[in-house]
C-alpha cells in the first residue's frame, strides 16, 4: 500500500456499539487513532451502529471523492451482512454513490485469514505473561476459540470455524476447537472436553465488553459473585491461570484489541480498492 494511494479517501471504521457497556467502543477508537496517526487517508472516522457517532451521521460529513467503510466485526453475520448493508443501501452490492463520494463497503475484519495469527498471538502472549506454575508448550495445550454464535444467522459461527481450521492446520496445539455462547458446542462445556490438562481460551470478540469480562469467565467456572465484585472494583475478572473443572485454564483478551488488527483493516481496504485481486 503506497503512502499516497488513499490520500483522496476517507476511512470509516464501523463498530456495532452498545449503550450497555462503554468499553465496547474502545477498539474502534484505538484503531482509528492508530490509522489516523499514519497519515494514509484524507480522514479516518470511527462510527457505530448502536451508539454515537452513528454511521448515518458520519456518512453525511464525508467530503472526499472516495470512502472505505470497514466493519470492525468478527463475522459476516446478521448485522454485517444483512441489517447494516440494507439500511445503508448496499444490499446486493459493495459500492454506492453518496452525493459526490463513492463508498466501498468492505468485508469485516474477523473473516480475514490473518486473524488466525492474531488468535495464536493472543494465546501465546497470555500463557507467556502468566507462566505459573509453568508455561506449557503449545503441543500440550488445547486452544478454544470462543465465539458468540446465533441461530439467527449461520455465518456468525462460520467465521470462528474458519479461523479454527486455519489455526488447526498449523499443527501447533494438541487440539483447536471452536465453542460458543449461544449454540453448541458451548463454552461452559469446553474444559471437560479437552484432552490436555492445560487449556487456553481466546475470545473471538472485538471488545473486552460484558460477554468477555463477565459472561465467559462465569461460564469457564469463576463464581459470578467474584466476577461482579472484581468488575465493580475495576480488576481483571479472571485470574490467569485458574484451575477450573479439573483443567488449568488461561483466558486471553479479546482479539479486537490486538494491535495487528490495524493491519487487517488496511488489508480490507486494499481488497476493496482492487476487487479483482481480493
Amino acid at each position: 500500500m503506497s503512502a499516497g494511494q488513499f490520500l483522496d479517501a476517507t476511512l470509516i471504521l464501523l463498530g456495532h456499539g452498545t449503550t450497555l457497556n462503554e468499553s465496547s467502543q474502545l477498539p474502534v477508537w484505538q484503531h482509528a487513532e492508530e490509522l489516523r496517526r499514519r497519515g494514509i487517508f484524507a480522514a479516518v472516522h470511527p462510527a457505530f451502529w448502536k451508539q454515537t457517532p452513528q454511521i448515518h451521521s458520519v456518512l453525511t460529513t464525508i467530503k472526499s471523492p472516495r470512502a472505505f467503510l470497514v466493519p470492525v466485526m468478527t463475522s459476516e453475520g446478521y448485522f454485517a451482512n444483512q441489517v447494516i448493508p440494507q439500511a445503508l443501501g448496499f444490499a446486493g452490492r459493495t459500492t454506492r454513490q453518496m452525493d459526490r463520494t463513492l463508498v466501498h463497503y468492505c468485508h469485516p475484519v474477523g473473516t480475514h485469514p490473518r486473524m488466525a495469527r492474531v488468535l495464536v498471538s493472543r494465546a501465546t502472549e497470555v500463557v507467556a505473561r502468566f507462566p505459573f506454575p509453568y508455561a506449557p508448550k503449545p503441543h500440550n495445550l488445547t486452544l478454544f476459540i470462543a465465539g458468540h454464535g446465533t441461530p439467527r444467522h449461520p455465518q456468525s459461527r462460520h467465521a470462528v470455524e474458519f479461523q479454527a481450521n486455519l489455526v488447526r492446520a498449523l499443527n501447533w496445539y494438541a487440539e483447536v476447537r471452536d465453542v460458543y455462547l449461544d449454540e453448541a458446542p458451548y463454552i461452559k462445556d469446553c474444559q471437560q472436553s479437552a484432552s490436555t490438562r492445560a487449556v487456553v481460551v481466546v475470545p473471538f470478540f472485538i471488545s473486552d465488553g460484558l460477554h468477555v469480562v463477565e459472561d465467559i469467565p462465569v461460564l469457564l467456572g469463576e463464581p459470578e459473585r467474584l466476577v461482579k465484585e472484581r468488575l465493580a472494583a475495576g480488576q481483571p475478572t479472571w485470574r490467569n491461570p485458574s484451575e477450573k473443572h479439573g483443567k488449568l485454564t488461561w483466558y486471553a483478551p479479546a482479539v479486537g484489541t490486538a494491535p495487528e488488527l490495524s493491519e487487517i483493516i488496511l488489508e480490507r481496504v486494499r481488497e476493496a480498492d482492487t476487487p479483482d485481486k481480493a
